[in-house]
């Protein structure tokens, strides 16, 4: 046994292992040697000298044993535990060298020792192109010497450099690739190496500069989106207050693109849009910046206009000018054909705008009130008939404020029953009463009367025209029921004007029907007041439900006749009762030779279709007179009386039939 573990203790590789079979073989030589003494004179003395005979050698290995481990065998564990640990590290650094980053071992002075193979595939040099050159192989001249300056006084200090640099491909193409450089120090701390190792990044930039892209660009038209013209109006205004010059904002809205919309479908409103936003571009410097905020919204922003505020206005004007010319001109567009989708139609479309400009001058005025100065400016444009610039300035804008309280003060106006009607005599050539024409009166509770002009198209633009609209038209009927049981006010008719809005209602019809049928009246006393632009902007419309009203009872009078654009091809087939001139063609007619003769001409065309001629706006005897004289038989005007509230109204007329 103990020979065995002789064996045990020379043959184990490792020293933790041979150590214990050393520790076990002693154990039992030393039991041996002890129970040897504790027999010693039990035996006898010839055994007991064999014994010993025996033991010395034993005792000898006993000693020897371990000085042979400490002094050969241990160092030779050790070298062989070093050796192994040195080839897992090597097996390591081996798979390490052909990984997927590009590898480059350079020596103390730059000069290339080794490259791996993923650095072949992204430089396309090969190892043998590679060795003996220095690392400036790769250089694009992106960077410039101070670049590398500071990179190699970074490396120097920390022995560690990391960052993106631009590297150029044997093929000549430059890419990004992100580099970290370690130097290897030596056994005396000097540098005996340098390794790079780098990744090209050309993909995930690209990606990056994707999501930038999605984050500040607006995906249509590809300008800047609202996030980043406010960062950018944030940096000029901080740059016109520290270089004194001043900046303008301007807003810009597409007439009519909903309309061109809804008619041409979505893909040719995005064709306009696209073409739109070119235009904006190629009229700008290119410090100035143009953004899409939505729909058919815009804004460009200048910088580095003039330092006076009148020469910086003169510069943003020319420049808004040359935007509205380059807008107006024709576009060339294609629509797919609703058949097969495949086919398209070639379209020639018109498109205007309307601009609204405001300057700023540093950090005088929040960016929201900017905004909503050219917001304002542009809100101007579009009331001052479209088409057209205007700038913000502070009358305005209190003009804007007061219209916003107006406009609260008329929704309530109906539920506080504000509105009233006022009645204008309409007589004949003996001056004798026939009907009246109903005009809407505001009785604001502290501007007092308000007249139509004054709010009539504030309500046309917030809708409330429509439910105006129908008041009046109820109040009328009403009124006309109360008149049926009154002898001296039943043969009255009422004139009850109608707006574009109402009349293009697709129930407005059924709306007027049902009036009538709730008051149960006569629609014959029901006159209602149309004109020419309502009736030509959709004449098919227009007769259809003209000829359902008339067919009920309810008569037509075609109001303001002569001041619009009338189609005599157009007015034959309109189910008309009476024309209404102007008093446009009155106000002159005694004196202009040219009212006179559009007057006799307007006469000449009612009786030739069987229509009635009333003229208003009669004022004087001497406009009264001549107009009997060219055959006019009912008029209207402050002659005869002015409007006035119902109960001064039914007064004049019983005042006239008794």
């Amino acid at each position: 046994m103990t020979i065995h573990k002789l064996k045990i203790l020379l043959n184990t590789p490792r020293g933790t292992i041979s150590l214990i079979a050393f520790m076990i073989l002693a154990v039992e030589l030393l039991i041996m040697v002890l129970i040897a003494i504790v027999l010693k004179p039990i035996f006898d003395p010839n055994i007991t000298e064999v014994f010993w005979e025996f033991l010395d050698p034993i005792l000898l290995t006993l000693i020897v044993t371990p000085c042979i481990y400490i002094l050969a065998v241990r160092p030779l564990e050790r070298q062989q535990v070093k050796l192994l640990e040195q080839f897992n590290e090597l097996s390591i650094a081996a798979v390490t060298f052909e990984s997927q980053e590009g590898i480059i071992v350079t020596d103390p002075h730059n000069n290339i020792l080794k490259v791996n193979h993923s650095f072949t595939e992204i430089t396309g040099y090969s190892n043998e192109e590679a060795i003996g050159n220095t690392p400036a192989l790769l250089q694009s001249g992106r960077q410039d010497k101070e670049f590398y300056r500071d990179m190699w006084k970074i490396l120097e200090r920390d022995k560690f450099w990391s960052g993106e640099i631009w590297n150029r491909r044997k093929n000549g193409v430059i890419y990004p690739e992100w580099l970290t450089i370690t130097a290897v120090l030596g056994a005396e701390k000097q540098v005996t190496n340098y390794v790079g190792i780098f990744s090209d990044v050309t993909e995930r930039k690209a990606l990056d500069a994707k999501i930038q892209h999605l984050a500040f660009y607006d995906s249509l038209t590809q300008l800047p989106n609202r996030r980043l013209l406010l960062n950018r109006l944030d940096q000029a205004l901080a740059s016109t207050a520290r270089d004194h010059r001043h900046g303008a904002l301007m807003f810009l809205d597409l007439d009519h693109f909903k309309t061109l919309n809804d008619i041409h479908g979505h893909d040719v409103g995005d064709q306009l849009l696209i073409e739109v936003a070119k235009r904006i571009s190629s009229c700008i410097r290119e410090q100035d910046s143009a953004s899409r905020f939505g729909g058919d919204e815009f804004v460009v922003m200048l910088e580095d206009l003039s330092e006076n505020a009148e020469q910086a206005a003169l510069q943003a004007e020319a420049v808004a000018e040359k935007i509205r010319g380059a807008l107006a001109v024709t576009y060339y567009l294609h629509q797919k054909t609703p058949n097969d989708g495949q086919e398209e139609n070639n379209l020639e479309l018109h498109c205007t705008s309307s601009i609204g400009i405001a300057l700023f001058f540093g950090h005088k005025e929040k960016i929201e009130v900017l905004f909503k100065w050219t917001d304002m400016a542009m809100y101007h444009a579009k009331r001052s008939g479209r088409n057209t610039i205007r700038f913000f300035d502070p009358v305005m804008q209190a003009t804007i404020e007061s219209r916003a309280n107006f406009e609260a003060d008329l929704q309530v106006a109906l539920e506080m029953q504000q509105f009233k009607l006022y009645y204008q005599i309409q007589v004949d050539s003996l001056q004798r009463p026939l009907s009246a024409e109903v005009l809407l009166r505001w009785e604001h509770p502290q501007r007092g009367l308000i007249y139509p002009g004054d709010f009539i198209s504030l309500a046309e633009e917030t809708g409330l025209i429509l439910p105006i609209g129908q008041w009046v038209l109820d109040t009328a009927c009403a009124q006309l029921k109360t008149w049926q049981n009154d002898p001296e006010m039943r043969n009255i008719q009422l004139s009850v004007n109608v707006s574009s809005k109402q009349f293009r209602q697709p129930d407005f019809v059924d709306q007027v029907m049902a009036t009538v049928k709730r008051h149960d009246i006569n629609p014959l006393f029901l006159k209602l007041e149309l004109t020419e632009s309502l009736i030509l902007d959709d004449i098919d419309d227009t007769i259809l439900k003209m000829k359902t009203l008339k067919e009920l009872g309810v008569k037509f009078s075609l109001d303001d006749f002569g001041t619009g654009f009338s189609s005599l091809s157009h007015l034959k087939h309109l189910p008309l009762d009476q024309i209404k001139i102007d008093q446009a063609f009155i106000r002159n007619i005694t004196s202009d030779r040219g009212d006179v003769a559009m007057v006799h001409a307007i006469m000449e065309l009612g009786m030739n279709f069987g229509l009635d001629i009333i003229a208003e706006g009669v004022e004087t005897e001497m406009q009264f007179k001549t107009l009997l004289r060219y055959g006019c038989t009912n008029f209207q005007g402050f002659l005869f009386s002015k409007p006035v509230p119902v109960e001064q109204f039914e007064r004049s007329i019983r005042e006239t039939t008794e």
